[in-house]
């Protein structure tokens, strides 16, 4: 809920000797008035005061010698809302028109407070609405204000029609018009844009205001009809210009062409997107990811060699989108392998992800380079557990999130190896399932917040939710005691193939480790311990990748290894499948690791 309107603005943390000062002047001002849109104030203070106050107002100007100042555009209201602000260290802004507010806005921003400034801005964030965005937006530019402009950049994209169908949109500024609509995610219909533009030029009737604006006007877009019925007729375009929308038209590929797309899921049944073909299909677009089980909830189709064409989506519109998520279905540990192309006409198909060599499970977080779409087709291509492909949940979008890729693949930032990221352990054991993954590298103890297996028998093995491109983890062993471990490190795509990333079997390991090799596709983490200086078993707390701390960062381990009287842990395996590990020594006492 919006902060409350009438919200009491706290004043720039006194002990400031100019705001301290105009307390003295407020009493002084023998007359206040308004000249047209001029301001005048007179005083019988003397010189050294009164310069004082122009060097806060005017930073020392010829004014501080006169007896009468007229401050030129300033509104009376906004001045006086100002002292009394600076006289009492309150202002309720609830009480105060728009404009005069962004006339208050205006004086802070020229007079230098910062705090006024800023508590103004959040309250303006409050209150936008369709009927004044437009004269906050100029005026956020104006000031320079980024937060609060992104702000209203952002209000603005998703109420585009409603944006340019309003009166407020005529008295925009030149530059916030071009600036607004060179915004991929400011959507409506081109010609509608247009029409928009045209408007603001019969309102503002400068010739080059008029070529400048139009030149943000992407005709390309519009039909070939839109052009000769709606822009030809205005004269605002050039014939030559209209001519040459129609050949980049003819000769561009549709996915080539700059459209605008909004900053949101755009594979929604009330934007008319659409399943055309999969079984089970009014699942995929409902947006329920929760209730879903072995006979509901997804929507599939059958994985064969015959070439099958997969789940079929239709976008309401075309759409740029660089971002697909999308949740296979997880009630078990099966994985999947699939591919996503992408069309406009379902002639042109462009694969943008390709992930038939991986093992995939649960959600899926898919990047890729911006593309015009209309049609999305998702082909499964192997299942672990039967021949049916299932998709629960399925979103499309654009986003301005920055995400490496190399290879096809995200090469992440942040830690891919836990719970919320579809990551999870396979084999291991531990009393509870996933934690390694948890993320507490704090609260562990000889009884629990570790993973473990015996040496020579098992390993810690973690499965990613898709496909990364992986250069470095970080492991914390168990570190409770003055114990050392040894071990090594091995990654896989498919559970068949491994590679080795790390051996530290011949070193003697504790605490935090940090592992950084060459750049490599992941889907599969197996840690195999092979030693420990106290016992049969291999303790490791917390996993991540990539590794979240740079080496310097590490607290520094003196290595001084002695023995400690053998006792293994004796725990359940987290799934009692052959491929879980055997439970340690059962003549150990339960609770030491």
């Amino acid at each position: 809920m919006a902060r409350c309107l009438c919200a009491i603005l706290n004043i720039e943390r006194c002990f400031n000797p100019p705001a301290l000062l105009m307390v003295h002047l407020f009493n002084q001002f023998k007359m206040l008035r308004s000249a047209g849109n001029k301001t005048q104030f007179q005083s019988n203070i003397d010189n050294r005061c009164l310069s004082d106050l122009l060097a806060l107002l005017f930073g020392g100007m010829r004014e501080s010698q006169q007896t009468e100042i007229e401050l030129k555009g300033t509104s009376l209201v906004a001045f006086k809302s100002l002292l009394k602000y600076i006289y009492t260290g309150h202002i309720s802004l609830a009480n105060l028109k728009e404009d005069v507010i962004l006339d208050v806005l205006g004086l802070a921003h020229q007079y230098g407070f910062v705090d006024l400034e800023a508590s103004i801005s959040d309250y303006l964030r409050d209150i936008l609405q369709i009927r004044n965005v437009c004269i906050i937006y100029d005026a956020a530019r104006l000031y320079q204000l980024q937060f609060l402009t992104k702000v209203c950049c952002t209000f603005m994209d998703r109420h585009a029609l409603e944006i340019i169908h309003h009166d407020s949109f005529l008295q925009l500024s030149p530059y916030a018009v071009k600036e607004l609509l060179s915004r991929d995610s400011f959507y409506a219909q081109e010609v509608e844009i247009f029409r928009a533009v045209c408007q603001w030029v019969t309102a503002s009737p400068d010739l080059e205001s008029a070529s400048r604006m139009m030149s943000v006007v992407r005709l390309p877009l519009m039909s070939l009809s839109d052009l000769l019925t709606v822009v030809r007729p205005t004269e605002l375009v050039s014939p030559d210009t209209i001519l040459d929308a129609i050949q980049e038209q003819i000769q561009s590929r549709n996915s080539d062409l700059r459209y605008r797309v909004p900053e949101e899921n755009v594979a929604l049944a009330r934007h008319g997107t659409q399943v055309l073909q999969g079984e089970m299909r009014s699942a995929l677009l409902d947006g329920d990811s929760h209730n879903y089980d072995m006979e509901r909830g997804y929507t599939r189709h059958a994985i064969n060699e015959t070439g099958d064409h997969g789940v079929l989506i239709k976008l309401g519109t075309q759409a740029i989108i660089n971002h697909i998520k999308m949740l296979l279905w997880d009630r078990d540990l099966r994985s999947y392998s699939y591919y996503i192309e992408v069309s406009m006409d379902q002639k042109d198909w462009v694969r943008v992800i390709d992930h038939t060599r991986y093992f995939c499970r649960s959600w899926q977080y898919l990047y890729f380079p911006s593309r015009v779409v209309r049609y999305i087709r998702i082909v499964g291509t192997n299942n672990t557990v039967n021949k049916v492909f299932h998709i629960v949940s399925f979103e499309a979008m654009f986003t301005h999130k920055e995400v490496k890729l190399a290879k096809g693949l995200v090469v992440p930032k942040e830690n891919v190896a836990m719970i919320d990221k579809s990551a999870t352990v396979i084999e291991g054991v531990s009393r509870s399932r996933n934690a390694l993954l948890n993320g507490d590298t704090k609260n562990y103890d000889w009884d629990s917040g570790y993973t473990c297996h015996q040496l020579g028998s098992g390993a810690l093995l973690v499965q990613l939710g898709q496909p990364y491109m992986i250069h470095s983890m970080r492991l914390l062993l168990w570190d409770c005691d003055n114990r050392s471990y040894s071990y090594y490190v091995e990654v896989s795509l498919n559970m068949w193939d491994w590679e080795v990333v790390a051996d530290k079997t011949r070193e003697i390991c504790q605490s935090w480790q940090t592992l950084r090799f060459e750049p490599r596709p992941v889907v599969f983490i197996r840690i195999v311990g092979t030693h420990n200086t106290a016992n049969e078993v291999f303790h490791c707390v917390h996993l991540e990748c990539p590794a979240q701390c740079e080496d310097s960062a590490l607290p520094s381990v003196t290595i001084t290894p002695s023995p400690v009287p053998s006792c293994p842990l004796n725990l359940p395996a987290i799934e009692d499948t052959p491929s879980s590990p055997p439970v340690a020594k059962p003549e150990a006492e339960e609770g030491d690791p």
